[in-house]
Protein backbone atom coordinates (compact mmCIF):
# COMPACT_ATOMS: atom_id res chain seq x y z
CA UNK A 1 0.00 0.00 0.00
CA UNK A 2 1.54 3.43 -1.02
CA UNK A 3 2.75 5.88 2.09
CA UNK A 4 -0.45 8.32 1.12
CA UNK A 5 -2.80 5.06 1.81
CA UNK A 6 -1.60 4.58 4.64
CA UNK A 7 -1.29 8.42 6.19
CA UNK A 8 -5.33 8.57 5.29
CA UNK A 9 -6.25 5.15 7.25
CA UNK A 10 -3.99 6.59 10.08
CA UNK A 11 -5.23 10.03 10.45
CA UNK A 12 -9.17 8.35 10.28
CA UNK A 13 -8.13 6.57 13.00
CA UNK A 14 -7.41 9.20 14.87
CA UNK A 15 -10.23 11.53 13.88
CA UNK A 16 -12.58 8.35 14.35
CA UNK A 17 -10.84 7.67 17.74
CA UNK A 18 -11.61 11.05 19.11
CA UNK A 19 -15.12 11.80 17.35
CA UNK A 20 -15.95 8.25 19.31
CA UNK A 21 -14.82 9.83 22.30
CA UNK A 22 -17.23 13.00 21.92
CA UNK A 23 -20.27 11.03 21.15
CA UNK A 24 -19.85 8.40 24.15
CA UNK A 25 -19.66 11.05 26.32
CA UNK A 26 -23.11 12.81 24.72
CA UNK A 27 -24.35 9.41 24.93
CA UNK A 28 -23.74 9.17 28.84
CA UNK A 29 -23.66 12.70 30.42
CA UNK A 30 -26.02 15.76 30.42
CA UNK A 31 -25.14 18.47 27.68
CA UNK A 32 -24.32 20.78 30.82
CA UNK A 33 -21.97 17.78 31.67
CA UNK A 34 -20.16 17.86 27.95
CA UNK A 35 -17.27 20.27 28.77
CA UNK A 36 -16.09 19.16 31.90
CA UNK A 37 -16.66 15.31 31.25
CA UNK A 38 -14.63 16.29 27.54
CA UNK A 39 -12.01 17.69 29.86
CA UNK A 40 -11.62 14.63 32.31
CA UNK A 41 -11.48 12.01 29.28
CA UNK A 42 -9.53 13.92 27.12
CA UNK A 43 -6.12 13.28 28.59
CA UNK A 44 -6.36 9.92 29.40
CA UNK A 45 -8.17 8.84 26.52
CA UNK A 46 -5.16 10.33 24.23
CA UNK A 47 -2.72 8.35 25.98
CA UNK A 48 -4.65 5.04 25.59
CA UNK A 49 -5.17 5.92 21.76
CA UNK A 50 -1.63 5.90 21.60
CA UNK A 51 -1.41 2.08 22.06
CA UNK A 52 -4.77 1.94 20.40
CA UNK A 53 -2.98 2.99 16.71
CA UNK A 54 -0.17 0.95 18.15
CA UNK A 55 -2.21 -2.29 18.26
CA UNK A 56 -3.74 -1.72 15.15
CA UNK A 57 -0.37 -1.52 13.09
CA UNK A 58 0.68 -4.87 15.07
CA UNK A 59 -2.48 -6.15 13.69
CA UNK A 60 -1.67 -5.36 10.04
CA UNK A 61 -4.76 -3.11 9.63
CA UNK A 62 -2.06 -0.38 7.72
CA UNK A 63 -1.67 -2.85 5.01
CA UNK A 64 -3.65 -3.18 1.44
CA UNK A 65 -4.58 -6.94 2.51
CA UNK A 66 -6.60 -5.61 5.91
CA UNK A 67 -9.36 -3.96 3.34
CA UNK A 68 -9.62 -6.72 0.88
CA UNK A 69 -12.84 -7.82 2.11
CA UNK A 70 -15.96 -6.36 4.15
CA UNK A 71 -15.30 -9.60 6.77
CA UNK A 72 -11.76 -9.50 6.84
CA UNK A 73 -11.80 -5.84 7.28
CA UNK A 74 -14.46 -6.38 10.46
CA UNK A 75 -12.66 -9.65 11.44
CA UNK A 76 -9.24 -7.47 12.11
CA UNK A 77 -11.00 -4.86 13.85
CA UNK A 78 -12.70 -6.96 16.10
CA UNK A 79 -9.67 -8.51 17.17
CA UNK A 80 -7.81 -5.51 17.34
CA UNK A 81 -10.86 -3.40 19.58
CA UNK A 82 -11.05 -6.48 21.71
CA UNK A 83 -7.64 -6.27 22.40
CA UNK A 84 -7.35 -2.58 22.83
CA UNK A 85 -10.47 -3.05 25.28
CA UNK A 86 -8.55 -5.20 27.45
CA UNK A 87 -5.26 -3.43 27.64
CA UNK A 88 -7.17 -0.16 28.49
CA UNK A 89 -9.09 -1.93 30.84
CA UNK A 90 -5.73 -3.25 32.59
CA UNK A 91 -4.09 0.37 32.29
CA UNK A 92 -7.62 2.15 34.10
CA UNK A 93 -7.11 -0.25 36.65
CA UNK A 94 -3.84 -0.01 37.38
CA UNK A 95 -3.33 3.46 37.37
CA UNK A 96 -7.00 5.26 36.77
CA UNK A 97 -7.40 6.04 40.42
CA UNK A 98 -3.83 7.20 40.94
CA UNK A 99 -2.94 8.91 37.67
CA UNK A 100 -5.70 9.47 35.57
CA UNK A 101 -8.40 9.97 38.25
CA UNK A 102 -11.00 7.94 36.25
CA UNK A 103 -11.69 3.92 35.83
CA UNK A 104 -14.36 4.35 32.95
CA UNK A 105 -15.56 0.72 32.55
CA UNK A 106 -19.03 1.08 31.33
CA UNK A 107 -16.93 4.17 29.02
CA UNK A 108 -14.93 2.17 27.23
CA UNK A 109 -17.48 0.00 26.59
CA UNK A 110 -19.68 2.03 24.66
CA UNK A 111 -16.68 3.41 23.41
CA UNK A 112 -15.07 0.20 21.68
CA UNK A 113 -18.77 -0.61 19.84
CA UNK A 114 -19.07 3.34 18.84
CA UNK A 115 -15.51 3.20 17.37
CA UNK A 116 -16.28 -0.33 15.83
CA UNK A 117 -18.92 0.17 14.04
CA UNK A 118 -17.80 3.95 12.46
CA UNK A 119 -14.15 2.92 11.98
CA UNK A 120 -15.89 -0.47 9.92
CA UNK A 121 -18.01 1.95 8.09
CA UNK A 122 -14.98 4.30 7.42
CA UNK A 123 -12.69 1.48 6.31
CA UNK A 124 -15.09 -0.16 4.02
CA UNK A 125 -16.17 3.56 2.25
CA UNK A 126 -12.33 3.82 1.56
CA UNK A 127 -12.31 -0.01 0.35
CA UNK A 128 -14.87 0.99 -2.01
CA UNK A 129 -13.48 4.48 -3.29
CA UNK A 130 -9.97 2.94 -3.73
CA UNK A 131 -11.52 0.38 -6.45
CA UNK A 132 -13.77 2.69 -7.95
CA UNK A 133 -11.50 5.20 -7.87
CA UNK A 134 -8.66 2.54 -9.28
CA UNK A 135 -6.62 4.22 -11.93
CA UNK A 136 -6.59 2.61 -15.26
CA UNK A 137 -3.48 0.42 -15.61
CA UNK A 138 -1.64 -0.18 -19.04
CA UNK A 139 1.52 -2.49 -18.16
CA UNK A 140 4.29 -2.61 -20.76
CA UNK A 141 6.48 -5.30 -21.01
CA UNK A 142 6.44 -8.97 -19.97
CA UNK A 143 7.96 -11.50 -17.16
CA UNK A 144 7.45 -13.59 -14.47
CA UNK A 145 6.91 -10.92 -12.58
CA UNK A 146 4.90 -8.57 -14.31
CA UNK A 147 2.44 -11.82 -14.56
CA UNK A 148 2.18 -12.24 -10.86
CA UNK A 149 1.77 -8.50 -10.29
CA UNK A 150 -1.47 -8.28 -13.04
CA UNK A 151 -2.44 -11.36 -11.12
CA UNK A 152 -2.42 -10.00 -7.64
CA UNK A 153 -3.90 -6.94 -8.28
CA UNK A 154 -6.70 -8.35 -9.49
CA UNK A 155 -7.33 -10.38 -7.07
CA UNK A 156 -6.48 -7.25 -4.88
CA UNK A 157 -9.07 -4.31 -6.61
CA UNK A 158 -8.25 -2.05 -3.65
CA UNK A 159 -4.93 -1.66 -4.05
CA UNK A 160 -6.80 1.38 -6.79
CA UNK A 161 -5.00 0.01 -9.99
CA UNK A 162 -6.90 -1.75 -12.38
CA UNK A 163 -5.42 -3.43 -15.63
CA UNK A 164 -7.37 -3.07 -18.57
CA UNK A 165 -4.51 -3.49 -20.81
CA UNK A 166 -0.84 -5.36 -21.28
CA UNK A 167 1.59 -5.31 -23.96
CA UNK A 168 4.90 -7.91 -24.36
CA UNK A 169 6.68 -4.85 -26.31
CA UNK A 170 6.67 -1.60 -27.07
CA UNK A 171 6.34 0.44 -29.98
CA UNK A 172 4.83 3.46 -31.99
CA UNK A 173 2.08 1.56 -33.35
CA UNK A 174 1.37 0.74 -29.46
CA UNK A 175 2.37 4.08 -28.82
CA UNK A 176 -0.75 5.24 -30.94
CA UNK A 177 -3.05 2.78 -29.55
CA UNK A 178 -2.02 4.01 -26.38
CA UNK A 179 -2.75 7.38 -27.41
CA UNK A 180 -6.39 6.43 -28.64
CA UNK A 181 -7.02 4.76 -24.79
CA UNK A 182 -5.93 8.40 -23.26
CA UNK A 183 -8.45 10.86 -25.53
CA UNK A 184 -11.19 8.62 -25.01
CA UNK A 185 -10.09 8.40 -21.47
CA UNK A 186 -9.72 5.14 -20.91
CA UNK A 187 -5.93 5.21 -19.59
CA UNK A 188 -4.38 7.43 -16.36
CA UNK A 189 -1.18 5.02 -15.06
CA UNK A 190 1.20 3.60 -17.62
CA UNK A 191 3.52 0.54 -16.00
CA UNK A 192 6.33 0.27 -18.01
CA UNK A 193 9.32 -1.96 -17.92
CA UNK A 194 12.70 -0.06 -17.86
CA UNK A 195 13.99 -2.36 -20.60
CA UNK A 196 11.51 -0.51 -22.45
CA UNK A 197 11.58 3.03 -21.19
CA UNK A 198 15.53 2.89 -21.53
CA UNK A 199 15.86 3.08 -25.46
CA UNK A 200 15.97 6.32 -26.87
CA UNK A 201 13.29 5.96 -29.57
CA UNK A 202 10.61 4.73 -26.80
CA UNK A 203 11.86 7.44 -24.51
CA UNK A 204 11.21 10.40 -27.07
CA UNK A 205 7.57 8.94 -27.17
CA UNK A 206 6.72 8.14 -23.81
CA UNK A 207 7.95 11.60 -23.05
CA UNK A 208 5.35 12.76 -24.88
CA UNK A 209 2.63 11.36 -23.24
CA UNK A 210 3.54 13.57 -20.11
CA UNK A 211 1.63 16.41 -21.66
CA UNK A 212 -1.48 13.84 -21.98
CA UNK A 213 -1.47 13.99 -17.54
CA UNK A 214 -0.62 10.12 -17.45
CA UNK A 215 1.52 8.56 -14.96
CA UNK A 216 4.26 7.24 -16.58
CA UNK A 217 5.78 4.62 -13.77
CA UNK A 218 9.23 2.23 -13.85
CA UNK A 219 7.80 -1.55 -13.11
CA UNK A 220 10.51 -2.02 -10.29
CA UNK A 221 9.39 0.87 -8.69
CA UNK A 222 5.96 0.20 -8.96
CA UNK A 223 7.22 -3.71 -7.55
CA UNK A 224 8.03 -2.34 -5.01
CA UNK A 225 5.39 -0.31 -3.64
CA UNK A 226 2.98 -2.81 -4.03
CA UNK A 227 4.84 -5.84 -2.32
CA UNK A 228 7.36 -3.90 -0.61
CA UNK A 229 10.12 -5.73 -1.51
CA UNK A 230 12.61 -5.52 -4.31
CA UNK A 231 12.62 -6.88 -7.58
CA UNK A 232 15.87 -9.15 -7.22
CA UNK A 233 15.74 -11.38 -10.21
CA UNK A 234 14.88 -8.52 -12.95
CA UNK A 235 17.70 -5.77 -11.43
CA UNK A 236 21.01 -4.93 -12.97
CA UNK A 237 23.81 -3.37 -11.11
CA UNK A 238 22.70 -0.20 -12.12
CA UNK A 239 20.03 -0.07 -10.27
CA UNK A 240 22.23 -0.80 -7.16
CA UNK A 241 24.65 2.04 -7.95
CA UNK A 242 21.42 4.77 -8.25
CA UNK A 243 19.55 3.14 -5.37
CA UNK A 244 21.43 1.65 -2.98
CA UNK A 245 23.60 4.14 0.01
CA UNK A 246 26.69 2.94 1.39
CA UNK A 247 27.12 5.60 3.87
CA UNK A 248 24.54 7.91 5.94
CA UNK A 249 26.62 9.00 8.87
CA UNK A 250 23.76 10.57 10.93
CA UNK A 251 22.14 7.44 10.64
CA UNK A 252 24.94 5.28 11.69
CA UNK A 253 25.83 6.77 14.48
CA UNK A 254 22.18 7.17 16.07
CA UNK A 255 22.07 3.75 15.13
CA UNK A 256 24.74 2.53 17.16
CA UNK A 257 24.13 4.53 19.95
CA UNK A 258 20.67 2.89 20.17
CA UNK A 259 21.81 -0.19 20.05
CA UNK A 260 24.08 0.10 22.68
CA UNK A 261 21.39 2.10 25.13
CA UNK A 262 18.72 -0.69 24.54
CA UNK A 263 21.51 -3.67 24.34
CA UNK A 264 22.28 -2.35 28.03
CA UNK A 265 18.78 -1.61 29.18
CA UNK A 266 17.49 -5.08 28.01
CA UNK A 267 20.48 -7.04 29.60
CA UNK A 268 19.75 -5.06 32.88
CA UNK A 269 16.24 -6.55 32.93
CA UNK A 270 16.90 -10.31 31.58
CA UNK A 271 19.72 -10.88 33.82
CA UNK A 272 18.00 -12.89 36.03
CA UNK A 273 15.97 -14.59 33.74
CA UNK A 274 19.05 -15.58 31.55
CA UNK A 275 20.47 -16.70 34.89
CA UNK A 276 17.53 -18.87 35.22
CA UNK A 277 17.27 -20.21 32.00
CA UNK A 278 21.46 -21.19 32.14
CA UNK A 279 20.50 -23.01 35.27
CA UNK A 280 17.54 -25.27 33.63
CA UNK A 281 19.40 -25.83 30.35
CA UNK A 282 22.72 -27.35 32.27
CA UNK A 283 20.00 -29.53 34.53
CA UNK A 284 18.15 -30.47 31.46
CA UNK A 285 20.52 -32.12 28.56
CA UNK A 286 24.60 -32.02 29.07
CA UNK A 287 26.42 -29.85 26.64
CA UNK A 288 27.57 -26.11 26.90
CA UNK A 289 24.58 -23.39 28.13
CA UNK A 290 25.96 -21.31 25.32
CA UNK A 291 25.91 -21.90 21.42
CA UNK A 292 28.47 -20.40 19.35
CA UNK A 293 28.24 -20.34 15.73
CA UNK A 294 30.73 -18.58 12.69
CA UNK A 295 27.91 -16.13 10.90
CA UNK A 296 28.59 -14.04 8.17
CA UNK A 297 28.54 -10.17 9.22
CA UNK A 298 28.98 -6.46 7.76
CA UNK A 299 31.17 -6.46 4.16
CA UNK A 300 31.30 -10.16 4.81
CA UNK A 301 33.65 -10.43 7.48
CA UNK A 302 32.86 -14.01 9.94
CA UNK A 303 32.27 -13.74 13.83
CA UNK A 304 31.28 -15.73 16.58
CA UNK A 305 26.75 -15.46 16.92
CA UNK A 306 25.61 -16.47 20.94
CA UNK A 307 22.92 -18.30 21.59
CA UNK A 308 21.46 -20.23 24.45
CA UNK A 309 22.33 -23.80 23.31
CA UNK A 310 18.46 -25.47 21.92
CA UNK A 311 19.68 -28.54 20.54
CA UNK A 312 21.51 -31.42 21.84
CA UNK A 313 25.05 -31.26 21.63
CA UNK A 314 26.81 -33.89 19.11
CA UNK A 315 23.65 -33.65 16.55
CA UNK A 316 24.24 -33.48 12.87
CA UNK A 317 21.17 -32.26 10.55
CA UNK A 318 19.68 -30.52 8.25
CA UNK A 319 20.70 -26.16 7.68
CA UNK A 320 16.47 -25.83 8.88
CA UNK A 321 15.04 -27.31 11.53
CA UNK A 322 11.17 -28.21 11.23
CA UNK A 323 8.35 -28.02 13.82
CA UNK A 324 9.34 -31.67 14.99
CA UNK A 325 12.95 -31.64 15.06
CA UNK A 326 14.11 -34.61 16.72
CA UNK A 327 17.81 -32.31 17.42
CA UNK A 328 16.07 -29.88 19.99
CA UNK A 329 15.63 -30.00 23.75
CA UNK A 330 12.44 -29.96 25.27
CA UNK A 331 13.29 -26.87 27.07
CA UNK A 332 14.85 -25.77 23.83
CA UNK A 333 11.68 -25.84 22.18
CA UNK A 334 10.42 -23.52 24.95
CA UNK A 335 13.51 -20.97 24.54
CA UNK A 336 12.72 -20.98 20.79
CA UNK A 337 8.67 -20.35 21.16
CA UNK A 338 9.37 -17.22 23.60
CA UNK A 339 12.59 -16.58 21.60
CA UNK A 340 14.60 -16.15 25.34
CA UNK A 341 17.50 -18.28 23.26
CA UNK A 342 18.24 -14.78 22.11
CA UNK A 343 18.87 -12.98 24.81
CA UNK A 344 23.12 -13.40 24.25
CA UNK A 345 22.93 -11.83 21.33
CA UNK A 346 22.70 -8.74 23.15
CA UNK A 347 26.70 -9.60 23.78
CA UNK A 348 26.92 -9.35 19.84
CA UNK A 349 25.40 -6.31 19.96
CA UNK A 350 27.27 -4.52 22.27
CA UNK A 351 30.82 -6.13 20.41
CA UNK A 352 29.60 -4.13 17.07
CA UNK A 353 28.89 -7.87 15.39
CA UNK A 354 25.21 -7.41 14.83
CA UNK A 355 22.29 -4.63 15.54
CA UNK A 356 18.87 -4.72 16.81
CA UNK A 357 17.68 -4.41 12.74
CA UNK A 358 19.48 -5.57 9.66
CA UNK A 359 19.40 -8.91 7.69
CA UNK A 360 19.62 -11.81 9.75
CA UNK A 361 23.42 -13.01 9.98
CA UNK A 362 23.04 -15.96 7.99
CA UNK A 363 25.17 -19.19 8.74
CA UNK A 364 28.58 -19.41 6.44
CA UNK A 365 27.86 -22.69 5.25
CA UNK A 366 24.30 -21.13 4.20
CA UNK A 367 26.15 -18.11 2.95
CA UNK A 368 28.45 -19.73 0.36
CA UNK A 369 25.41 -21.63 -1.27
CA UNK A 370 23.41 -18.09 -1.32
CA UNK A 371 26.05 -16.10 -3.22
CA UNK A 372 24.54 -17.63 -6.40
CA UNK A 373 21.51 -15.79 -6.02
CA UNK A 374 21.96 -12.11 -7.91
CA UNK A 375 23.24 -9.23 -5.78
CA UNK A 376 23.41 -11.56 -2.60
CA UNK A 377 26.21 -9.25 -1.55
CA UNK A 378 24.10 -6.41 -0.95
CA UNK A 379 22.87 -7.56 2.14
CA UNK A 380 26.17 -7.67 3.74
CA UNK A 381 26.79 -3.67 3.16
CA UNK A 382 25.21 -3.09 6.46
CA UNK A 383 25.39 -5.02 9.44
CA UNK A 384 22.75 -7.96 10.01
CA UNK A 385 20.69 -7.22 12.71
CA UNK A 386 18.45 -9.25 15.83
CA UNK A 387 15.24 -8.98 13.87
CA UNK A 388 14.48 -7.16 10.61
CA UNK A 389 12.30 -6.77 7.66
CA UNK A 390 12.54 -10.28 5.83
CA UNK A 391 11.71 -11.22 9.10
CA UNK A 392 8.26 -9.80 10.02
CA UNK A 393 7.37 -9.94 6.13
CA UNK A 394 8.28 -13.64 5.45
CA UNK A 395 8.24 -17.28 7.33
CA UNK A 396 11.56 -18.62 8.16
CA UNK A 397 12.93 -20.25 4.82
CA UNK A 398 13.34 -23.40 4.56
CA UNK A 399 14.52 -23.98 0.86
CA UNK A 400 16.47 -21.86 -1.52
CA UNK A 401 13.49 -20.43 -2.94
CA UNK A 402 12.47 -19.46 0.14
CA UNK A 403 15.66 -17.69 1.06
CA UNK A 404 15.59 -16.15 -1.94
CA UNK A 405 12.46 -14.24 -1.39
CA UNK A 406 13.79 -13.02 2.32
CA UNK A 407 16.64 -11.73 0.35
CA UNK A 408 14.01 -9.67 -1.59
CA UNK A 409 13.03 -8.01 1.17
CA UNK A 410 15.94 -7.78 3.08
CA UNK A 411 16.91 -5.60 0.03
CA UNK A 412 14.07 -3.70 0.66
CA UNK A 413 15.31 -2.55 3.59
CA UNK A 414 18.99 -1.81 2.76
CA UNK A 415 17.37 0.72 0.03
CA UNK A 416 14.77 1.93 2.40
CA UNK A 417 16.66 2.00 5.98
CA UNK A 418 15.62 4.52 8.18
CA UNK A 419 14.96 5.36 11.98
CA UNK A 420 11.30 5.77 11.02
CA UNK A 421 11.32 2.24 9.53
CA UNK A 422 13.91 0.86 12.57
CA UNK A 423 10.97 1.45 15.11
CA UNK A 424 8.10 0.20 12.56
CA UNK A 425 9.96 -3.24 12.63
CA UNK A 426 10.35 -3.16 16.35
CA UNK A 427 6.80 -2.63 17.00
CA UNK A 428 5.79 -5.69 14.58
CA UNK A 429 9.04 -8.29 15.98
CA UNK A 430 6.81 -7.70 19.06
CA UNK A 431 3.68 -9.23 17.66
CA UNK A 432 5.85 -12.00 16.71
CA UNK A 433 7.85 -12.14 20.18
CA UNK A 434 5.98 -15.43 21.48
CA UNK A 435 5.30 -16.76 18.34
CA UNK A 436 7.58 -20.09 17.05
CA UNK A 437 9.13 -20.41 14.13
CA UNK A 438 12.15 -22.57 13.23
CA UNK A 439 15.91 -20.59 13.18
Amino acid sequence: MSIFKKIILFLGDIIILYASLVLMIIFRYKPTDFTYQFQTHFLPFSLIFIIWLVIFYLADLYRQQSLQKPEIILKGLITAVVINGIISTIVFYLFGTTIFQLTPKTNLLIFGVIFLAFDFLFRNALRKTFTLKALDTVIIGDSKLINETINYLKENPQTGYRIIKKFNKFSPEVFENILKEIELGGIQNIVIHPHFSQQTRNAHLLYQLLSKKVNIVNFWNFYETIFEKIPLEELPESWFIENIKIHTVFYDTAKRLLDILLALICLLIFFVPAIVIALFIKLTSKGPIIYKQKRIGKNGKVFTLYKFRTMYSNVNGPYWTTTDDKRITPFGKILRFTHLDEIPQLLNIIYGDISFIGPRPERVELAEKYRQFPHYEIRHIIKPGLTGWAQINYRPSASYQEAFEKLCYDIYYVKNRSIFLDIMIILKTIRYLFTAYNK
